[in-house]
């Protein structure tokens, strides 16, 4: 069974070398380059047409997760399975709308851009000296083009419907989007944004279980019903 797996803003398939995926025969798209002021809808609705089947089963992280979002939106027959990421535009931060107004993204140089990302490594749950090291290597070997269209998209995305093919699974100390601020059928106890890597066994186990025994069930269990959330704790 196919099962593929976008990566989150800035980041590439090296976040999901945790992953227990013996269950599944993993496919990681690979990013496509934007075209000029392209929305995020747009995007995600090439990146499908290039790389995903009608009735694919996705796993979006982060920023792979509103690109999952808006191609589930678009083909329902499409199951998809969000990690640490947000549906719609009420689910971000609201001090992300400052970039809108204060750009510093594109204001910065690419150097300082990457020296800031190193600074705030904290935000994103990271604990042991392996995830750290990957961090930032993916930092390092980011694509500055691409980082500044994502977050501008990012930051113009106006979704507000969230499909009845999705699920969400979000870490409740979560500070790049935080808990507080989404709607997800599993929360993850201490999981921060990164625990695809720091909580790699768990997750695994919660994919696999959703993958292989629950697939039928992805549109009841939506993040749109008024289902309880399930808590996961190590």
């Amino acid at each position: 069974m196919k099962v593929f797996f976008l990566s989150g803003l800035g980041a590439d398939r090296s976040v999901f070398q945790f992953l227990d995926l013996s269950f599944c025969e993993p496919v990681f798209i690979d990013w496509i380059d934007p075209q000029q002021s392209e929305s995020l809808s747009d995007y995600a609705l090439r990146l499908k047409e290039q790389h995903l089947p009608d009735d694919a089963i996705v796993v979006g992280l982060s920023f792979g997760g509103m690109l999952a979002t808006e191609i589930a939106k678009k083909y329902p027959s499409i199951k998809a399975i969000l990690i640490s990421s947000s549906k719609t535009k009420q689910e971000l931060p609201p001090v992300y709308s400052i970039g809108k107004y204060f750009p510093f993204h594109r204001w910065s140089p690419y150097a300082v851009q990457k020296w800031f990302m190193l600074q705030i490594k904290s935000l994103f749950g990271i604990q042991t000296k392996k995830t750290e090291k990957i961090y930032e290597i993916i930092i390092e070997n980011s694509n500055p083009e691409f980082n500044i269209w994502a977050i501008n998209a990012i930051l113009e995305w106006e979704n507000i419907q969230v499909p009845e093919n999705i699920i969400h699974i979000h870490g409740t100390r979560d500070r790049i989007l935080p808990y507080k601020y989404v709607q997800c059928n599993y929360a993850i106890e201490k999981g921060g944004h990164l625990m695809i890597m720091e909580q790699a066994e768990l997750l695994s186990g919660i994919l696999k279980n959703l993958i292989t025994n629950k697939l039928v069930n992805l549109s009841v269990l939506s993040s749109s019903t008024n289902q309880p959330v399930r808590l996961y704790r190590e």
